[in-house]
């Protein structure tokens, strides 16, 4: 299992948008990934479980990925949040 935890950058926090590219980046891998904030997980595979969460700017999340290939899967999502300007 690895764990890697976010600050929140992006002035308008993870919205629709960003919301979908990180659950089609999921998505893409066996593991199982989750997004944890504020002591609430959701799986990031579900658009619904991200939005429902409501992440604004300078929130800390973390994201939670076991499985085969966890670690291509975190290695993915860091490079997406990076590109995307999401979180740090």
């Amino acid at each position: 299992m690895l764990e890697k935890s976010y600050k929140v950058i992006a002035d308008t926090g993870i919205h629709a948008r960003p919301a979908t590219l990180l659950v089609q980046t999921a998505g893409k891998f066996d593991s199982e990934i989750q997004l944890e904030y504020k002591d609430k997980k959701v799986n990031l595979k579900s658009i619904m479980g991200v939005m429902s969460l409501g992440i604004g700017k300078d929130a800390e999340i973390k994201i939670i990925a076991e499985g085969s290939d966890e670690e291509s899967a975190m290695k993915a999502i860091a490079d997406l949040m990076e590109k995307e300007g999401l979180a740090e």
